[in-house]
């Protein structure tokens, strides 16, 4: 196919939208049934996303987060996959159905066009500061998910509340299993943030000769790093958990998601 990276970016939205749209299906009928359609049509869109980034990632010779849209592209990217993953166990495979919307309202945003502009100077992407942004993007897709496993964990306690039928016969998993799921995925997304940062960090004293600037990105990357550690540390001692920590999940992730691109344009580091 004689696509361009956006064409085929393009096509791999237009499946998450359908994915969307059987999501809603999926809702209505309670998740009954072991259904296979949503993880088959996020397959086929990430095959797509996958040869986008590989394409532009190719004709700008670099890891592909040197602007807006690439990076929405790879946050977006990173939580289709870590879903894939997930999903390859049965009892976790609806968590397609929250995450289609999320991923479909991503890839609308990153196709306007105004994301996908550049700066004169692609070289300060290269090195250490792509892996610091692969790693970063990846932390953000691991909170994305996290989040989608929280509004689930939201939704079966919303069904029981109010004595549904549908909570007793759904097909999602158990309550506890969601909120393990939604503690492991923030776990393994502040890893990879706090492994980012330091990369981050390192690139900085390279380029300045100081390991911490006053750039708004950089004090927003720390607020959220600091929202996480709190998080996290008041699940582990038992102070925050359940409908809580699911709420926790939710929030920070739309404060992560809302604020993004602002900052990132703030910032003179990270937008050129």
């Amino acid at each position: 196919m004689g696509l361009s990276d956006r064409g085929f970016f393009a096509l791999a939205v237009v499946i998450y939208g359908l994915s969307t749209l059987y999501a809603v299906f999926l809702w209505r009928r309670g998740f009954r049934k072991d259904d296979r359609v949503t993880y088959l049509l996020l397959l086929a869109a990430v095959g797509c996303h996958t040869i986008a980034m590989l394409k532009r990632g190719f004709s700008i010779s670099r890891c592909p987060v040197t602007n807006l849209y690439e990076a929405t592209m790879f946050i977006a990217w990173a939580i289709a996959a870590v879903y894939l993953a997930a999903g390859l166990l049965p009892r976790l495979r609806f968590l397609g159905a929250f995450a289609s919307p999320l991923l479909f309202c991503l890839g609308v945003f990153a196709l306007m066009p105004k994301l996908d502009a550049h700066g004169p100077d692609r070289a300060l992407m290269h090195g250490l500061a792509s892996v610091h942004a692969a790693l970063t993007l990846l932390a953000y897709g691991a909170f994305g998910l996290g989040c989608v496993a929280g509004l689930m964990f939201l939704a079966q306690e919303r069904d029981l509340k109010q004595h549904r039928f549908r909570a007793v016969f759904s097909r999602l998993p158990s309550m506890q299993r969601l909120e393990a799921v939604t503690e492991r995925l923030l776990g393994a997304g502040f890893v990879l943030l706090t492994v980012g940062l330091g990369l981050g960090s390192l690139w900085l004293h390279n380029q300045k000769g100081v390991y911490l600037t006053p750039d708004p990105k950089i004090l927003w990357s720390l607020v959220v790093w600091l929202t996480y550690l709190i998080l996290l540390l008041l699940r582990w001692r038992s102070a925050q958990g359940g409908r809580r920590f699911a709420w926790g999940a939710v929030g920070s992730f739309a404060f992560v998601m809302l604020t993004f691109w602002g900052f990132s344009l703030l910032s003179e580091i990270h937008h050129r």
